[in-house]
């Protein structure tokens, strides 16, 4: 061995190496678009202390966030089921926890988030109102990192690390809730003082992984996956003369995979192919069975079951050509087979040992459907002010004999002013042939997701934005948005239609019309020890239904006149960093009767029932109250050489505002007046959710 003693003999200042900023918002021909920065999500404050990337969707402009602490999400008019949401590229069908109130999606293994609004490019196609493209984490191929996470619902961790330096890496999540492990104790006492045995509770979890291989320069392969699942349960056993058992449950989850190939055919093409699967499902359970002990005999099985869902599984393959620095085109085609499950009850029932059992299955029957789309589009410098993204989006859908054919037109133009101010415009025109036909109003798992058939036709739009675009001292973004949109055959029950019934759900649904317009305006401070935005949207939103409201236009539930939030981080030292949100929205429209009236309803008894008739003159005639909140936190961060602690803690809804959720029309009877006619007395009660909620939150990143 040999030993070699160095002197230091020069000494250098530090250098510092600065490159020109490229990104910036009036450079790009792309407009109503939104990259949300997953630092920023990570660092505002939480409902319970669970960061929410929906929530923060929530706060941008041009979008709605429906009821309060919902995680779903309106953009621009639209109706959840008008977003296409998609997780390393595939779609995901369900997007929240705990009936609505988290989304499915862990911060901590989220690497990329971008909302597409308007103007969409080619390549992107199948819903109307937007685009949600979340990309997880590649695994870092040169250390081993991890995040331990401890809130006040649930735990979460993450791992990454290479598993062939700078070659294999891998990177794997996990979360759920503990709140059924804590209230089990207390719950089971509370069965055993009535006697009974039995277990209820609730909790969710997901599971993301991802293995990153890099071959050589020229490709790469990607392994992705995600599970998660919600599962309510109620057991119950009672002994006596009898042994009874009673089971409930409802389940619902999301599973997607995808097989990601790049590769490199030259300096100026590039091909990504993925082939991807993914799985929504419910099922529901309620059984009841009965033993007579002393006979040691059944006397009773009754099982009563419920199953939805669909399955997807495509091929894509796109490609990137850069034939020179004036054109950037992208082109490329995909393939769905689509599975849906409408909705299938199982009944099975014995009502004495020894009788024929009863089993058998009512519903709708499985739809198997195929899709095929091919698009391209140039991202074209035509000179050095002006830029245009044109694009055209070919569709067909196919079911059973019946066969969709569209064809969707983009454009995108950016002319450059100057002083650095750019004037955008776009147009866009889509096709959708799935739907969501949800029953309630808090996105419950109950709601279907159903095919475009020869009987309900296939939902489109076209939207026109125009805008203005500017960075100010590489720090401030702002812009100014205008939009108007038309929706076709968007989709809805009838009066008195429901989820739960035996009959083809395609005679419970009616088809309209939409329209949606407004202003947004968004100023983004993305650098520095303070960063944050204000947004704003005035916007109006109605539909139209032949079988609704009398044929009339009324506003959509989820219209709101201005929508405000203002968020902000700022970091006092690399130890405290303080965030605050305050949203302010114009309440949600719901349908108040306008006058109540006395009838007698026919029966088959010698005297007519006298019956309470409400008449409604207008759908959706009244408005709740606004809503707005504060919500505050605070993060206490201590570095380490090899660790870092986070603790954070803050409050939702601050100054405890009573924000309507739903609201009632609540009824006292007086049976007879002093005219001997019937009286009842009327009240108008709010309900509300979330009174000041405080959190916290103990992470640790080493």
């Amino acid at each position: 061995m040999l030993n070699v003693g160095m002197v230091q003999s020069t000494e250098i200042k530090a250098v510092t190496v600065t490159a020109k900023e490229t990104h910036r918002i009036e450079h790009e021909t792309q407009m109503s678009m939104t990259d949300i920065p997953i630092k920023q999500i990570q660092a505002l404050p939480s409902l319970l202390g669970e960061t929410d990337l929906l929530k923060t969707v929530q706060l941008l402009p041009g979008v709605q966030s429906g009821n309060e602490g919902q995680s779903g999400f309106y953009v621009r008019g639209g109706s959840p089921d008008q977003n296409l949401t998609l997780l390393d590229g595939v779609p995901i069908y369900n997007v929240s926890h705990l009936f609505g109130f988290f989304s499915v999606f862990n911060t901590d293994v989220i690497s990329d988030v971008k909302l597409t609004k308007g103007g969409f490019p080619a390549r992107y196609g199948g819903r109307l109102s937007s685009v949600l493209d979340i990309r997880m984490k590649d695994g870092n191929q040169s250390e081993y990192h991890g995040d331990l996470s401890l809130g006040l619902i649930s735990a979460k961790g993450m791992i990454e690390e290479p598993v062939i330096k700078d070659k294999t890496s891998f990177v794997v999540s996990g979360r759920r809730t503990y709140a059924d492990f804590i209230a089990r104790p207390f719950l089971k006492k509370g069965f055993k003082e009535n006697g009974e045995e039995g277990e209820v509770g609730y909790y969710f979890y997901d599971i993301n992984a991802k293995i990153t291989h890099t071959f050589g320069q020229k490709d790469r392969l990607f392994l992705s996956a995600y599970n998660g699942n919600d599962k309510f349960y109620y057991n119950s056993r009672y002994k006596t003369d009898f042994k009874e058992e009673t089971k409930s449950g409802l389940g619902w989850g999301n599973s997607i995979a995808a097989v990601r190939w790049n590769h490199l055919w030259s300096g100026k093409l590039f091909s990504n192919t993925a082939l991807t699967y993914s799985n929504y499902k419910l099922q529901t359970l309620m059984a009841y069975k009965s033993r007579d002990i002393s006979k040691d005999s059944l006397m009773e099985d009754t099982q009563l079951s419920y199953a939805s869902g669909i399955d997807d599984l495509a091929l894509n393959i796109d490609f990137d050509f850069i034939p020179n620095p004036d054109h950037y085109i992208r082109f490329g085609t995909s393939g769905i087979l689509h599975h849906f499950n409408p909705g299938i009850f199982n009944i099975a029932f014995l009502q004495e040992e020894g009788q024929t059992k009863v089993d058998t299955a009512i519903g709708q029957k499985k739809l198997q459907t195929a899709e095929l789309t091919l698009f391209g589009e140039d991202d074209w410098k035509i000179t050095e002010n002006l830029k245009a993204n044109i694009g055209l989006h070919f569709s067909s859908f196919l079911i059973g004999k019946k066969q969709y054919y569209s064809l969707q037109p983009r454009v995108s133009i950016r002319y450059l002013l100057p002083g650095g101010m750019a004037l955008k415009a776009s147009y866009a025109t889509m096709r959708q042939y799935i739907q969501l036909l949800a029953f309630s109003s808090i996105g419950l798992p109950t709601d279907l997701w159903l095919p475009t058939t020869a009987k309900v036709k296939p939902q489109d739009s076209w939207q026109v934005a125009v805008g203005a675009a500017k960075t100010i001292n590489n720090l401030l973004e702002i812009s100014l948005e205008g939009y108007y949109k038309e929706m076709n055959n968007v989709i809805s029950y009838k009066e008195g239609a429901g989820m739960m019934q035996f009959d083809d759900w395609q005679e419970r649904v009616t088809q309209g019309w939409g329209q949606a317009y407004g202003v947004e305006m968004f100023i983004n401070k993305k650098k520095g020890n303070w960063t944050g935005w204000i947004g704003y949207t005035l916007a109006w939103s109605w539909r139209r239904f032949a079988d609704l409201n009398f044929g009339k236009r009324f506003h959509y539930k989820y219209d709101r006149r201005h929508d405000i939030s203002i968020v902000s981080v700022y970091e006092i030292n690399d130890h405290i960093h303080l965030s605050g949100t305050w949203v302010y929205g114009t309440g949600n429209a719901y349908t108040l009767a306008n006058s109540t009236y006395y009838g007698f309803f026919p029966t088959n008894a010698d005297n007519d029932l006298l019956t309470e008739v409400n008449y409604y003159e207008q759908k959706n005639n009244y408005r709740m109250k606004p809503y707005h909140r504060l919500d505050l936190g605070v993060d206490f961060i201590r570095k380490r050489k090899h660790w870092t602690r986070k603790f954070s803690v803050g409050a939702y809804n601050v100054y405890a505002r009573k924000n309507p959720f739903y609201m009632n029309i609540e009824k006292n009877y007086s049976y007879y007046s002093s005219t001997g006619e019937p009286e009842v007395k009327r009240k108008l009660v709010q309900y509300s959710l979330f009174p000041i909620i405080p959190y916290f939150n103990l992470s640790l990143k080493f």
